[in-house]
């Protein structure tokens, strides 16, 4: 074997020897603790993992500048009969994204292995 090959086998060796990111796939089966079951082989609980906002809840801003409309729903009480009024200003609505058990997750295991980015639903 020449010394560029040998050079070549070792860096290759390094590489894999780091364990550089790779894709998984897992399947939740807890959600509170989250725990998350990676390809029928290793159960990742929350310190391993890294959510992203497509699978957990979170609350946003949002600026809202629109009138209500509201018909009455027959209750009879004339302060229920139909009226609009302005709704404005800066809102914050929670996304309801968290994980639910049974769900199959794409994770993408950072360098070194220690630390798992739970990307999105499958």
């Amino acid at each position: 074997m020449n010394m560029i090959e040998t050079i070549k086998r070792a860096a290759l060796d390094a590489v894999r020897a780091s364990n550089p990111c790779a894709i998984m796939f897992g399947n939740v089966v807890s959600t509170s603790p989250l725990m998350i079951n990676i390809e029928q082989k290793l159960t990742l609980d929350e310190s391993f993992l890294i959510l992203t906002n497509n699978v957990k809840d979170y609350d946003v801003e949002m600026v809202v500048d629109h009138e209500t409309e509201y018909t009455s729903g027959g209750s009879g009480d004339s302060s229920f009969s139909s009226h609009n009024h302005a709704y404005k200003g800066t809102k914050t609505f929670r996304i309801k994204q968290g994980l639910k058990v049974d769900e199959k997750v794409i994770l993408l295991r950072v360098q070194g292995g220690q630390k798992f980015i739970v990307l999105d639903r499958i």
